[in-house]
């Protein structure tokens, strides 16, 4: 085949070659499942407030605008070459393919050590809720909600049959993600709204003052939290080969985004008004279910942690999809290797790589067990996959900048929205990820498996990062990619992905 010229668009793919079968509510409750507001809430809002105290609303608002500007630069790079590898092929073929396959390795990596977290979170909410019904012992074992070893033993059987029915394809999930998104959604903002009216701590306006944040690098790590808290709302646009209308995908990720903010005000300001700074921040995965306690008596006070497991169980599927097809897109252009880009004849699904996804999630949970204690590894975890989440939008966003340049000759108004403010965009969370790196770096004299050591925190991001430089080395000169001379992305001839049958 002819190499199309570096940079050049790919030509056009009519949607009778795709047949394309999901609509816009099927990329929300994907989407959002993958931002997972309630476990986000039920958990991230305590670590975070764990760095910038009572200021959880102004941090939130804060992060919100330059993850806007990088929504803007999916959506319209999207509407230029919908592709299931999104940043992976944009990256490549506006930036350069090593940064391209970069955006797409620590994507990669960081969802794994997500599912890796949310598998302990899930198996966490499921203890808290046998502790709920009496449950406290399993045989001559002490059932602990904050044992890393339990909860994960127990995730770890989630994932395997939430894996499983991500297998039989998109729609399948999506159906079930919609249900408990909506069971979700109800009780989140029924606890919360009732919070807000009756939380016996005062209504202030310093909450919203991101310049009362104790120091700038509080301020830097709370914002790259809220970045993560924001993560997954891309996720639209990894199904991007397997919906009707591409321009679906963009509706269904800036929905989800400005719904997420939404939520996360609402809970930020409900948790500050119910519970005190050291409630919010010492009660780690069983945060949720401690604000349930403060507003409602059992089995009331239940529904908040079973919203969560639900939530966490929501997310481990919405983890799994994207990235299977993330995995898919760069197979098939050799620079991963030929098992991730094998469909299912039966389900039009990466079935193998989505097992292999699980499998590789469950064996890093495993491997997290070295953190005995369930907050630690989930302040680990978070730490590194915001800077490496960061990292990754910003490049994307620098794509969009370059790539729609000539706009800012032709159409000054659309040039400054394609291309000004993805780079003021990049610009921000490159800046916070820098600062915030510097910050660790300059906090400790040792390394230690901590997860307030500021090495150990630093360290993780960069073997993620170190670690998709060797695996692009590979793709280039062991696997003799075509990616990594052309810098395009999937052609109008490779596979692509059959709609799930109805």
């Amino acid at each position: 085949m002819t190499e199309k010229p570096y940079g050049a668009d790919p030509p056009a793919r009519p949607d009778s070659e795709l047949r394309r079968s999901l609509g816009l509510l099927d990329g929300i409750a994907v989407a959002a499942s993958s931002t997972a507001a309630t476990t986000t809430i039920g958990i991230g809002l305590g670590v975070t407030a764990g760095v910038v105290g009572l200021h959880l609303p102004a941090i939130m608002l804060l992060a919100f605008l330059p993850i806007v500007g990088i929504a803007g630069a999916f959506s319209r790079l999207n509407r230029v070459e919908p592709n299931a590898g999104n940043g992976y092929v944009w990256v490549g073929r506006s930036l350069s393919p090593w940064l391209g396959f970069m955006v797409g390795w620590v994507n990669i990596v960081a969802t794994v050590a997500f599912l890796a977290y949310t598998t302990a979170v899930t198996g966490s909410a499921l203890i808290q809720l046998a502790g709920d019904a009496g449950v406290h012992k399993l045989g001559p074992l002490a059932l602990d909600a904050g044992s890393t070893a339990q909860t994960t033993a127990i995730g770890v059987v989630v994932l395997l049959a939430v894996t499983l029915t991500a297998v039989t394809g998109i729609r399948t999930a999506a159906r079930l993600q919609g249900g408990l998104l909506i069971f979700e959604y109800v009780v989140l903002l029924g606890f919360c709204g009732y919070g807000i009216v009756t939380g016996p701590h005062s209504f202030s306006l310093s909450w919203f003052d991101p310049f009362a944040v104790p120091s700038a690098a509080a301020l830097a790590q709370g914002l790259l939290l809220s970045v993560f808290c924001y993560w997954g709302f891309e996720a639209a646009f990894s199904v991007n080969e397997e919906v009707r209308d591409p321009r679906d995908a963009s509706r269904a990720g800036f929905i989800t985004l400005f719904t997420m903010l939404a939520l996360f005000l609402i809970g930020s300001v409900a948790f500050q008004r119910v519970l005190s700074e050291p409630e919010l921040v010492g009660h780690g995965a069983e945060g949720l279910a401690f604000f349930g306690d403060r507003l409602a008596d059992q089995p009331l006070a239940a529904l908040p942690l079973v919203a969560l497991m639900f939530s966490a169980v929501a997310s481990l599927q919405a983890g799994v999809i994207p990235t299977a097809r993330a995995m898919f897109a760069m197979s098939r252009d050799r620079t991963l290797g030929p098992v991730w880009s094998k469909v299912s004849p039966r389900y039009g699904t990466p079935a193998a790589g989505t097992l292999l996804i699980g499998a590789l999630a469950a064996a890093v949970a495993a491997l997290a067990l070295v953190i005995p204690r369930l907050a630690d590894l989930i302040m680990a975890t978070v730490s590194a996959v915001g800077i490496v989440v960061a990292l990754s939008y910003a490049l994307t966003a620098l794509a969009a900048a370059v790539r729609f340049r000539s706009l800012l000759r032709e159409d000054l108004k659309e040039g400054v929205r394609a291309v000004v403010l993805p780079a003021l965009s990049a610009a921000a969370l490159l800046g916070l990820g820098g600062y915030l790196g510097w910050s660790f770096y300059t906090s400790a004299d040792h390394l230690e498996l901590s997860a307030d050591n500021g090495w150990f925190l630093l360290l993780t991001p960069l073997v993620m990062i170190a670690s998709g430089f060797v695996a692009a080395a590979w793709s280039k000169w062991v696997r003799r990619s075509p990616y990594f001379r052309t810098g395009e992305g999937t052609d109008a001839d490779a596979p692509h992905l059959l709609p799930t049958p109805r």
